[in-house]
């Protein structure tokens, strides 16, 4: 699910990222709304805002509203430049080790929120938060070559809409050709992000009315122990590889 560096990937691996990288960024935004009042991976939405912003010359919030699309923007461009670096030293860890140093980051911001958390503090901590969704939508693009965008769910309607389209048409004129085939494939992938970022969404704001800032910390562990669980599980396949060939 978090390897890259291989011959083929299927959309079912895709379909195992989505559930758990949609369902963390459904979780972390609703959790984020909760606490903040605030979707730190709705660009879409900041994004107008700040055009809303620079008509009334606010210069806080506009100058806010920049900060945090730029934040998203940045993480996006950390994931990358760090993948293109792991890929080009032959590191197929290096999209796990990416996903536990995103954990450890948002764990490390739970903690702080858990102990010292004021309203002044709001605003840096929301900065943060949109950076790692940057870096956990370009984590989940990058793995799955642009079929699962974590939180990009504008994006994602829009190509299910596009493969439900093909889907239908084939059936129409009876195709029963092997593209058919991988658009319902892609349309199932595309059906699981959008409902695993939902369930993610509604449970997120569950949660954070009944834990606060314990559920934050409980997201940044979970994916320190998915992440873990991969380096684990890769390393000793290509372990018991080795020592068949040897």
């Amino acid at each position: 699910m978090l390897i890259k560096l291989k011959k083929e990937r299927t959309h079912q691996e895709d379909r195992r990222l989505a559930l758990w990288l949609a369902t963390s960024a459904g979780l972390l935004n609703a959790i984020a709304l909760g606490a903040f009042g605030f979707f730190p991976s709705h660009m879409t939405g900041n994004t107008s805002q700040l055009s809303s912003e620079v008509s009334t010359t606010d210069l806080n919030d506009i100058l806010f509203f920049s900060t945090i699309i730029l934040a998203f923007v940045s993480g996006a461009m950390i994931a990358r430049i760090v993948v293109l670096w792991g890929i080009m030293h032959n590191l197929r860890l290096i999209f796990c080790q990416l996903l536990f140093a995103e954990g450890v980051l948002l764990t490390g911001i739970s903690l702080f929120e858990m102990h010292f958390h004021t309203l002044t503090s709001n605003q840096e901590i929301i900065v943060i938060l949109c950076g790692l969704m940057g870096i956990h939508n370009s984590t989940s693009t990058q793995l799955s070559a642009g079929r699962v965008r974590s939180t990009h769910i504008t994006g994602t309607l829009t190509d299910a809409g596009i493969a439900l389209a093909s889907v239908i048409m084939a059936m129409l004129r009876r195709d029963y050709s092997k593209d058919t085939a991988a658009q319902k494939s892609q349309l199932k992938t595309h059906l699981t992000t959008l409902f695993s970022f939902l369930s993610g969404g509604i449970a997120g704001l569950v949660l954070f009315r009944w834990f606060g800032f314990n559920a934050m910390l409980a997201i940044g562990l979970l994916l320190m122990t998915v992440a873990t669980v991969s380096i684990i599980t890769v390393s000793v396949r290509v372990r018991r590889v080795r020592l068949r060939i040897h």
